[in-house]
């Protein structure tokens, strides 16, 4: 689903490989070999690029003589031998490092691509490790294929994406006794514990190592970028800055272990504290930093010298008082938390989810540690303020027009065969683009047709992009980010003649959405145990799908946002919490089904108590009528569904009638015309149809 940018400037250039032989083995050839080598390059450099452009993006063959590199490889020679030699001096046998950043964020910066960098893999999800013989990479089966596009020989590829892939790998190939080099920004708290654990029965060390071996060889680094922090307009806020601090202070009065600080590490903890937000992350509206909150003293970790003087004035920090924000460098966490440390009767409190191992390997002894899966901050913030949920309400209508005309240009574009999975992204974001308040993606978006929609996490690229037709089925997943808030959405449709069973799988997947949507449950209720509600319709015929059924979602913040959703490891409902409801269903090589659609907990009615809750879906956006199997819905899925139809209605016709958009509006009304409710099923006959549109046209045109 994600990936990050790469420099092409680190793709192999055709004079130092020839039909995909790498430089050292120039050195080794004998002179006839040099003489014909020479020729190919000069005389044959237009059939050169004849084999290229038939064999590119294919994948590596290392095993050919010689070994064929497509174009796409990079080639890492250079930057293994520099890494290695820098290991040798810290007497370490092997260096990890992992596809994430100091801050353990979901998407990271260019200048924290270490893996890319060091591998030439983009993908989102990997790890490399590397010895003075060896460099490897472990990563999951969405990315194998892009491995094998993107690295070169110097490197094999482990299709396995466990540590404890990594950790026996690591015990067979290092001595006994020997130490393992790591990173702990880049390792959590978790993480360091499963390697610690597997790999001490074998004796074998893990080396703390916080001056990172990638960072002192990549010279042409990217820096920070140049954008500075901001505050968010009053318009969007509920909470100040100094109530949030309180509020959170609060809940360090209220722990019985009694902590005397809180240490915040993720990224959203401080911009959501401060009500801040930056540019330093794709798709993430955060800024590097770090908090330091006790209930007398507020320290900021930032890059200083991007703080406006307009920020200092908002934040304080001229003053010396309780609500005074005291500024400092961003690199001295580590030395000013040690500090802290030296204090009698201090204990600082960490979630150990996001608090990276740098940190957390700081504060000893025991006695002055203080751990929760989650810190306040994200437990807090998981709670929407009534503002908060207003306008991210409001934020979701205006991304329904964006949706909609998406999914209308897709109509009349694509019987045309001229449109691809890139074009739809492309347009998908540009309908966004126009929209109130918008400030970009909230994610690169999932575009996929056919087989391609099979794989999950697919995006689109020149190598993989398909045609879009009225043959196959078409998934789009795909989100905004809005000054008042972050939508995701996925809609699947079909242009053409679905066949029976991709109808009942469809029909099965909205079942599945519609009936968590629908549920009832009692305050405090996990995720966990409402989740096979989404996969029962499914479950009934042998069907299933193999990722989570829902996240969080932030107000112009990360559009997964723990600790939100349906997993084991995420918190209890309660009201005022958005999360996405997501089920779908996969066939191998041939389509994909997934409807996502964002929803909020509010009270729900109940005869005997006021204690319970259920979702409002605030997503307004109809699902494809052409894919429906209205025999396979009971009656409360359609008295559901048709009650659904209503609110898009009277909440996104009015928005589609503001900004002018007729052809849209008339769209809609088509699309979310009543099922006729007969018995078991429903029916949407033509007559009603006209009579649904028509009146609609004539309004419109009255406006």
């Amino acid at each position: 689903m994600r990936t990050h940018s790469q420099d092409r400037d680190t793709c192999v250039p055709l004079s130092h490989s020839v039909c995909g032989l790498a430089w050292s083995r120039w050195s080794k050839m004998s002179s006839s070999g040099w003489i014909l080598a020479v020729c190919l390059v000069v005389l044959g450099g237009e059939g050169h690029a004849v084999q290229a452009k038939e064999r590119s993006g294919s994948e590596r063959n290392c095993s050919a003589n010689p070994p064929y590199l497509p174009p796409t490889a990079v080639n890492t020679t250079l930057r293994l031998r520099n890494i290695r030699a820098s290991m040798i001096p810290l007497n370490i046998s092997a260096y990890i490092i992992p596809a994430t950043d100091a801050h353990l964020s979901e998407y990271i910066a260019p200048r924290d691509a270490r893996l890319a960098w060091m591998s030439g893999f983009t993908g989102s999800a990997g790890t490399a490790v590397i010895t003075q013989n060896k460099a490897v990479l472990w990563t999951d089966s969405r990315y194998w294929i892009q491995a094998q596009r993107q690295m070169d020989c110097n490197w094999e590829l482990q299709q396995d994406s466990s540590i404890r892939s990594i950790t026996n790998w690591l015990i067979l190939e290092v001595p006994e006794g020997d130490q393992v080099g790591f990173d702990p920004f880049l390792f959590s708290v978790d993480t360091f514990d499963i390697y610690n654990t597997n790999l001490a029965p074998a004796d074998l060390i893990l080396k703390s190592i916080s001056d990172n071996l990638v960072d002192k060889i990549w010279t042409d680094r990217p820096p920070l970028p140049p954008d500075n922090p901001t505050r968010l307009p009053d318009s969007v806020i509920e909470r100040t800055w100094p109530m949030k601090v309180e509020q959170i202070r609060a809940q360090i009065i209220d722990n019985p272990y009694k902590p005397t600080a809180v240490l915040l590490s993720a990224l959203d903890e401080t911009a959501w504290l401060f009500n801040l937000r930056g540019n330093d992350v794709p798709y993430n509206p955060f800024f590097y930093s770090y908090t330091l909150l006790s209930m007398d003293d507020i320290w900021l970790f930032v890059h200083t010298e991007r703080i406006t003087e307009e920020l200092k004035v908002y934040l304080n920090a001229s003053c010396y008082q309780s609500l005074c924000v005291h500024l400092l460098e961003y690199s001295s966490v580590r030395t000013y938390l040690q500090s802290y440390l030296q204090r009698p009767n201090v204990r600082v409190w960490v979630g150990t989810e996001y608090t990276n191992q740098a940190l957390y390997e700081l504060i000893t002894p025991e006695d002055k540690l203080l751990t929760s899966t989650y810190s306040p901050v994200l437990t807090t913030k998981a709670v929407k303020d009534m503002t908060e949920q207003r306008i991210l309400k409001e934020a979701h209508v205006r991304d329904a027009v964006a949706v909609m005309q998406l999914l209308l240009w897709l109509e009349k574009k694509v019987p045309e065969g001229a449109e691809t999975e890139i074009t739809a992204a492309l347009y998908a974001d540009q309908c966004r683009s126009k929209q109130k308040n918008s400030r970009g993606p909230s994610f690169e978006t999932i575009s996929a047709s056919g087989p391609n929609a099979a794989l999950a996490h697919y995006s689109p690229s020149n190598d993989t992009a398909r045609k879009l037709t009225v043959d196959e089925m078409y998934l789009v997943d795909s989100g905004g980010q809005y000054l008042d808030g972050t939508t995701d959405i996925t809609r699947t449709v079909h242009w053409g003649k679905p066949t029976d069973f991709q109808k009942e799988a469809y029909t099965r997947v909205l079942m599945g959405n519609i009936e968590i949507s629908r549920t009832i449950f009692p305050a405090g209720t996990r995720g966990v145990y409402m989740e096979m509600l989404g996969r029962r319709a499914l479950w009934e015929v042998g069907l299933n799908y193999g990722h989570g059924t829902g996240h969080g979602v932030g107000n112009y913040f990360g559009v997964h946002e723990w600790p939100v959703g349906f997993q084991s490891n995420n918190i209890p409902f309660q009201e005022g919490m958005f999360t996405s409801i997501e089920p779908g269903y996969y066939k191998e090589n041939d389509f994909g089904i997934r409807i996502e659609d964002i929803a909020v907990t509010v009270p729900a009615s109940t005869k005997h108590s006021s204690k319970y809750l259920t979702f409002e879906t605030v997503s307004l956006v109809p699902y494809d009528r052409n894919l429906i199997d209205t025999s396979l819905l009971n009656l409360e899925q359609l008295h559901w569904l048709n009650s659904y139809y209503e609110t898009i209605r009277s909440l996104v016709g009015p928005e589609l009638q503001k900004q002018g958009l007729k052809e849209e509006y008339d769209w809609m009304m088509k699309h979310t015309a009543p099922f006729l409710i007969a018995g078991a099923s429903a029916v949407v006959s033509s007559i009603t149809l006209f009579c649904t549109v028509l009146p609609s046209v004539l309004l419109y045109n009255l406006l």
